[in-house]
């Protein structure tokens, strides 16, 4: 009866290890920056605030928040697998580094924006 609890308690903690270093490296490698990248998307952000394309959007729309994010597995070498996300209520502008060296920043894309239809998530403002 040990013998069988033991082997139980083997496979699943086997399983469990599986899951854990599989998901890491599937999915959380991938996608989740490491310190390192993380001071590069701050400064991103920075560049993102100071471009011409904000400057623009800052003037049209109402911006709520600024995000970022690392998706490795969307192609292409550094930097161009980072973008910085800002929302508006009308849309969510996406911004690239415009070259190897990402001396500037460009808005690449355009999405929707979760403020048209909700309000603000910030659970102070009724």
């Amino acid at each position: 009866m040990k013998k069988k609890l033991v082997l139980v308690l083997l496979i699943i903690s086997f399983g469990i290890n599986c899951y854990i270093l599989g998901k890491w490296i599937l999915v959380d490698q991938w996608t989740r920056p490491s310190q390192e990248e993380k001071v590069i998307l701050g400064e991103m952000v920075q560049k993102t605030v100071e471009s011409e394309a904000y400057k623009e959007l800052a003037e049209n729309e109402n911006i709520i928040a600024i995000n970022t994010s690392m998706d490795k597995k969307k192609g292409g070498g550094f930097p161009y697998y980072f973008s910085v996300s800002v929302r508006t209520d009308k849309q969510t502008y996406l911004f690239y580094c415009n070259n190897d060296k990402c001396s500037k920043m460009e808005n690449g894309a355009w999405t929707y924006s979760i403020y048209q239809d909700e309000d603000s998530r910030l659970p102070f403002r009724k």
